[in-house]
């Protein structure tokens, strides 16, 4: 047995179909992963404080495998996300707009009944009030 069969890699051209994908790659996947659950393990017995920069290490190598179709599949999501917070904005527009509309009215209806209570007030002459005694004569006779 050669390494190559031995760790899964040999290239397996007999049998495969042109539409099928080859094995190599989950095989290759498989691989990388047991690899890197092996490491992680021996890591978190001798230091624990390791997997992060381990899991960051697999991370950054990962990336430019995965990323660009990452990228790809995300972009309907991201855009999707981008017109939903655009028309929550535009409600949150129409609601504000609203609701300002609604208090300068109250405002007017306000301002106009204070006016017309101003109005009302200087239209009418000045009434004594209730229980007033008649005003004193100017002249009193002075006290002996």
């Amino acid at each position: 047995m050669t390494n190559a069969e031995a760790f899964g890699t040999a290239q397996a051209t007999s049998g495969t179909a042109a539409g099928e994908p080859m094995q190599d790659s989950t095989d290759s996947v498989v691989t990388t992963a047991a690899t890197v659950g092996v490491v992680a393990v021996g890591a978190a017995l001798f230091e624990v404080a390791l997997l992060p920069g381990i899991a960051l290490g697999v991370a950054a190598m990962l990336a430019p495998k995965y990323a660009p179709k990452l990228g790809e599949s995300l972009t309907p999501l991201f855009r999707s996300s981008i017109r939903s917070v655009y028309k929550f904005g535009q409600k949150t527009n129409e609601m504000m707009a609203e609701a300002k509309e609604q208090v300068q009215d109250i405002v007017a209806e306000v301002k106009a009944e204070q006016d017309a209570a101003q109005e009302t007030a200087a239209q009418e002459p000045a009434k004594p009030a209730a229980g007033a005694t008649a005003a004193a004569p100017a002249t009193a006779a002075p006290k002996v």
